[in-house]
């Protein structure tokens, strides 16, 4: 279960081309009890250590939570409950986003998202103005 990009994936990130604003779609899987560094509490908890550390780092970039919800039921799609919590978290650009995930310091905050994460997804998404216009040439379909 994947909860860490690859090489390849942090790549393609970084040679794109748009400044736009960036707004990256967690989809969040917790394990019953952390490991790691938060051994000892659940795995929301090593989270909730996460999200508190890394908000000044977040802040540092301009980066800021758009939305944070718990998942309850599933109305279209399978009736297996993936995910626990949905995050939507804003950065002024890719660019930015990347500077804060390889700063020394948010790497060793990092470690209590890892302790507490069964299961992710991070999609970086850009926001389409209201009457949801086609993107731009080469950013796929809505």
């Amino acid at each position: 279960m994947p909860i860490e990009p690859t090489r390849e994936q942090i790549e393609q990130l970084a040679v794109s081309p748009s400044e736009l604003p960036v707004v990256m779609l967690n989809l969040l899987r917790f394990k019953d009890r952390a490991d790691g560094i938060d051994e000892g509490v659940s795995g929301l908890e090593a989270y909730q250590r996460y999200a508190e550390a890394v908000a000044p780092f977040l802040e540092g970039v301009g980066g800021h939570v758009l939305l944070a919800a718990q998942t309850y039921e599933t109305v279209i799609g399978p009736d297996a409950r993936e995910w626990d919590m949905v995050l939507m978290v804003e950065y002024p650009s890719r660019r930015k986003f990347l500077e804060m995930s390889a700063h020394p310091e948010y790497l060793k905050v990092h470690e209590h998202r890892a302790a507490g994460l069964a299961d992710s997804r991070l999609v970086a998404c850009e926001t389409l103005s209201p009457s949801l216009q086609a993107p731009a040439p080469g950013r796929g379909s809505a």
